[in-house]
């Protein structure tokens, strides 16, 4: 299970995406539905390269899609930290899938510095597939998550992570490591 989300296009298109985080695609004056579909699910097939098969839009990393008449598209981001050393990656892999789309002219991919990524903005399917795939858990709020493996309790063992979003966690139950993401 990727966890992606794709939009047929003869759907009418929800302003939010059906995500409800702020992800939106904007539609210019002249552009047409379907197209910008298409720019929505260039966007959405490109994975974190930390999780192959999670898109970014599953970690809600995308804040805001722009498509205008004349095939200039802005892509809005958000990243899990600043210093995250996958933001140049991710930016180039957004850059090649949305310049693919057939009537795009110009890509231009910005990191926002707001709204603050939190781990609240991670989709259903996205933390399913990080803990079925990858055994990360997400934290929510102040109360340490269940494991991924066997739902039971878990203490965090060091706030160090791999990365500045990651902590590690060990099952009560199962003594399973886990690394789990937090804002």
């Amino acid at each position: 299970m990727t966890g992606r989300e794709h939009i047929d296009p003869a759907a009418e298109i929800d302003p939010a995406i059906e995500r409800g985080v702020a992800a939106e695609v904007g539609c210019g004056v002249g552009v047409e539905v379907g197209f910008e579909v298409e720019v929505y699910n260039a966007v959405a097939s490109v994975d974190d390269p930390e999780y192959p098969g999670i898109s970014i839009t599953d970690l809600g990393l995308v804040e805001e899609i722009s498509v205008d008449a004349n095939g200039a598209v802005s892509v809005g981001l958000v990243p899990t930290f600043s210093g995250c050393p996958a933001l140049a990656l991710i930016a180039e892999d957004v850059q090649k899938a949305v310049s693919a789309v057939a009537g795009v002219d110009d890509v231009v991919v910005t990191w926002l510095r707001q709204p603050v990524w939190t781990v609240d903005r991670v989709s259903e399917a996205g933390r399913a597939a990080l803990a079925n795939d990858f055994t990360v858990a997400v934290t929510i709020g102040d109360n340490p998550p269940p494991c991924p493996r066997c739902g039971g309790a878990t203490t965090r063992t060091s706030i160090f992570g791999p990365s500045r979003c990651r902590s590690v966690h060990r099952c009560l139950e199962c003594n399973e490591n886990l690394e789990a993401m937090r804002a």
